[in-house]
């Protein structure tokens, strides 16, 4: 077996592949793609199965092409959906490729004539004749064998429309012209997308009579038999602007124990010999976390860059850790902070009334201000306040600007200090 599919197979990305593809992969560079579908203007953890598919697949000397559907986006994949999509307009459309063509250009080396590339079908499927393609393509495809692949299939009682029955064709199309353009012999997919990419194939070997192969990721669901991805607040996005570096952070670092040497093996670059001794930590001592430190850490630095990742997790360090002394936190935690955290806005003169900063920063009535004062479960940057400390003085703002204001053990809030 090639080493590509060797190093699918132990990280649990392996699920399916076409008869001859490890030879296939084995023999030589191949030239490989996966495609991306723009109904969003940004990625979501789930595409993570796919992009690490084509990371691996560079790491082993082959060449990736990631495919934005600028032309398949106009009619959108029916694969594991219960219901007709809403159709897109080509200006959404469009941007929300360019949102994928930055976000996808993180993962991959474009540099040098063997680097990855980012292809738009759009410049095939746009400038399509309909009735030379049905000539031309859809004379290959029998409708018995269409309507027997489980995106069709699985929508047949509710029903489907034509233009979404098409999908399959324009997929297929995709290889097709994929490999007459840059020598494309093989998919890349999820699990759902087993009937496209045989397609695909098939189209291949009759109309070029050459040989093509697919491989096909898992798609993730969590121990608890969850869908992977998503949250209370809705999907984890790979855009710093719709899910922060921090609460992305926050998605792996709070993976179920059961959960975290998979997505290990899955989503980050760790080899065996340090997986299997984050395995060892986590069985022997479950609370320290360290396995899913490490993920968090690593997916972070994958998806937002090592700085991004570092400050995310001094971040974390900040808001569970009561013992860390705000003295010795930099401008840009606090910033971050004040983004993830209740903040309370004083001017910048003068001191700060202990009962106004408890009612702000945690909507707290007066009485219950001062019961917590009382209490002494109170404390600013470190300290603990006593019952009759009612101000806090400005002087002791750390970069002459914040304040960590705790109540209890868990909850904290930023006091900002205005200039």
């Amino acid at each position: 077996m090639s080493d590509f599919l060797s190093e699918l197979t132990w990280r649990g990305l392996l699920y399916q592949q076409t008869e001859g593809a490890d030879a296939h992969f084995a023999a030589g560079p191949v030239t490989a793609y996966c495609g991306f579908d723009p109904t969003a203007s940004s990625l979501h953890v789930g595409n993570l199965v796919p992009i690490m598919g084509l990371v691996h697949l560079q790491r082993a000397g082959h060449r990736p092409i990631a495919l934005v559907g600028g032309g398949t986006g106009m009619i959108g994949d029916p694969s594991g959906k219960a219901s007709e999509r809403q159709l897109l307009t080509l200006d959404a459309i469009d941007a929300n490729v360019a949102g994928l063509r930055e976000q996808l250009g993180r993962f991959l080396d474009f540099s040098g004539d063997t680097g990855a590339r980012l292809v738009d079908n759009g410049e095939w499927l746009r400038t399509l004749r309909a009735v030379e393609f049905m000539r031309d393509v859809g004379k290959h495809f029998s409708v018995n064998v269409m309507m027997q692949k489980e995106s069709v299939k699985a929508r047949l009682e509710g029903g489907i429309s034509y233009t979404e029955f098409s999908y399959m064709l324009l997929q297929a199309y995709d290889f097709l012209e994929l490999n007459r353009r840059y020598g494309v012999t093989a998919q890349i997919g999820g699990s759902d997308q087993w009937g496209n990419i045989t397609a695909g194939t098939e189209l291949i070997r009759r109309t070029l009579q050459r040989e093509a192969h697919g491989v096909t990721l898992p798609l993730v669901t969590t121990s608890s038999g969850t869908k992977f991805g998503k949250t209370e607040s809705g999907a984890v996005w790979l855009d710093a602007a719709r899910t922060s570096p921090y609460q992305f952070y926050q998605f792996w670092v709070n993976v179920d124990d059961a959960d975290a040497v998979k997505f290990l093996r899955m989503f980050t670059l760790v080899g065996q010999d340090e997986m299997n001794a984050l395995a060892a930590s986590l069985a022997a001592a479950p609370h320290e976390r360290a396995a899913q430190r490490r993920l968090a850490t690593e997916v972070t630095a994958l998806v937002h860059g090592r700085d991004a990742a570092a400050l995310a997790e001094r971040v974390s360090k900040v808001i569970f850790d009561k013992r860390v002394d705000a003295r010795d936190l930099s401008a840009d935690v606090f910033l971050t902070l004040t983004n993830e955290i209740p903040c309370a806005r004083f001017p910048g003169a003068g001191a700060i009334n202990v009962l106004d900063a408890l009612e702000r920063a945690f909507a707290l009535s007066r009485t219950a201000a001062r019961k917590l004062l009382q209490q002494g479960a109170v404390s600013v940057n470190g300290e603990k306040l006593g019952a009759e400390m009612l101000e806090i003085d400005a002087a002791g703002a750390v970069h002459e600007r914040w304040f960590l204001l705790r109540k209890g053990a868990r909850d904290i809030a930023v006091l900002e200090m205005e200039r």
